[in-house]
């Protein structure tokens, strides 16, 4: 019985010598230093004659948008980034950014309202304090309810996402009570 026939075709491969070597491949005609000496020169040929100057990207980092966490999402994630999308968690935890920031937006252009009014020469009339007094209400109203749904938003996005990006809970009852003191109704 042949030994041979049992050993893995690489082992055979070696062992026949079928693996050619340098010398015979030039025989061949092939000459790998050669291949690589006339790349070589027609790259610095064209750097010569400024071929690769104005290249876009020329000068800024590589874009390495291979993410090797992905794994077996990687082509939902490309998909998401190349139109202009993020995964759910991370447009989560952008919306509840943003939100709070045009909820703490709107108290400050009604605390600027109320600065306005009571820095006035003429102090407001009542039918003013009223009309402020009742948008003032209202934003509360609005505001406390806001921080609920955005702490109800928050126990979401904790729930997705690694402990690592889980965010704060917003206090409520604090948040409201420094703005009601911050900005407090005009006495009818």
């Amino acid at each position: 019985m042949d030994r041979e026939q049992y050993l893995p075709f690489y082992r055979r491969t070696q062992q026949q010598g079928e693996v050619e070597s340098d010398s015979e491949l030039s025989r061949k005609g092939y000459d790998e230093r050669r291949f690589r000496d006339f790349v070589e020169d027609k790259i610095r040929d064209a750097q010569e004659r400024g071929v690769f100057e104005h290249l876009p990207g020329m000068g800024k980092p590589l874009r390495l948008d291979e993410n090797p966490y992905a794994r077996d999402k990687e082509l939902a994630y490309h998909l998401l980034k190349s139109n202009g999308f993020a995964p759910q968690e991370i447009e989560l935890a952008r919306e509840i950014r943003c939100e709070l920031q045009q909820a703490d937006a709107r108290l400050a252009r009604l605390r600027e309202r109320r600065q306005r009014l009571a820095g006035r020469r003429v102090p407001p009339f009542p039918s003013e304090k009223r009309a402020f007094n009742a948008a003032l209400a209202q934003a509360l109203r609005d505001y406390e309810a806001t921080l609920r749904e955005l702490n109800r938003k928050i126990l979401t996005l904790s729930l997705m996402v690694p402990p690592a990006m889980h965010m704060n809970m917003v206090d409520v009852d604090s948040k409201v009570k420094a703005f009601r003191e911050s900005c407090p109704p005009f006495p009818i």
